[in-house]
């Protein structure tokens, strides 16, 4: 006698574009209830409200911290790159000085030689060495000066760098003092609402997890779940819910999304 073979469920892949009406089908297939669902989601939202708002304690200063951080970084990369070339500068006076060293010792030579010329042609050759030589020595001389010039300069703009840098650390300690302030102050609470925050999303599903965070992604307020306002609207945009609807949230029984914003309505009592 053949046995019948176990019907395997076949999961859906999660879609990124998914609508809250497709997750109506599968909402419900779950082993705890709709209506528990419902309420672990509404106190997921609040969680994610509390955590919002000792967020916004912070307000700009994460920002003007990373901000310093980067700029200061460019600035210290800037000041490195000014060293380098004074080192440059520096690597071409030595090199130039060991030029006139050789220049003189030429030009010397050919003084030594015009002391013993034997005809006028000879003497000829060797005044045109040493003009050469002379000339030489003068772009040398030019080149030293134009680099000591270059790294006085270079010089000045990192006592510039050097200020701007000072200034900026100043900054960015205060507000690295003022932003350390304010998580401490706030550190324990939102450890203890982020363990609140892990607690409901264990409890949710992934496909419904993946379309909360999505819908809160889109709002400009961070609300995905929100409960009935003033008995017959829609607690996240304030559109007049459908009697039936209104039924269907009230029984707990339903995943009711707004068919305005997109939101998911809960029953008001969940608050």
């Amino acid at each position: 006698m053949a046995t019948a073979k176990k019907i395997k469920k076949v999961e859906i892949p999660i879609d990124q574009r998914e609508t809250f009406v497709s997750l109506q089908k599968s909402f419900a297939d779950s082993e705890i209830s709709v209506e528990e669902k419902l309420k672990t989601l509404y106190q997921l939202q609040e969680a994610d409200n509390a955590i919002d708002k000792i967020i916004q304690l912070r307000g700009e200063l994460p920002a003007e911290v990373q901000a310093l951080e980067e700029e200061l970084a460019a600035l210290h990369a800037k000041e490195e790159g000014i060293r380098n070339l004074i080192e440059e500068f520096g690597k071409s006076i030595e090199n130039n000085k060991q030029n006139l060293i050789e220049h003189d010792e030429k030009i010397a030579k050919y003084q030594h030689q015009l002391e013993n010329i034997a005809n006028s042609r000879e003497y000829d050759s060797i005044n045109k060495e040493l003009e050469n030589e002379g000339l030489e020595r003068q772009i040398a001389e030019k080149h030293i000066g134009e680099a000591k010039m270059a790294i006085a300069e270079k010089k000045e703009d990192l006592e510039d760098l050097a200020r701007r840098v000072e200034i900026r650390e100043e900054d960015l300690a205060a507000k690295r003092e003022e932003l350390e302030a304010i998580i401490g102050s706030t550190a324990e609470q939102e450890a203890k609402l982020q363990e609140r925050r892990d607690a409901c999303a264990k409890v949710i599903d992934e496909r419904t997890m993946s379309a909360y965070e999505r819908i809160r992604k889109s709002v400009h307020n961070h609300l995905a779940v929100v409960p009935v306002y003033n008995q017959d609207s829609c607690g996240g945009c304030f559109n007049t819910i459908t009697p039936q609807r209104l039924i269907d949230i009230e029984s707990n029984k339903k995943l009711v999304i707004c068919e305005h914003c997109g939101r998911i309505i809960v029953n008001p009592k969940f608050e």
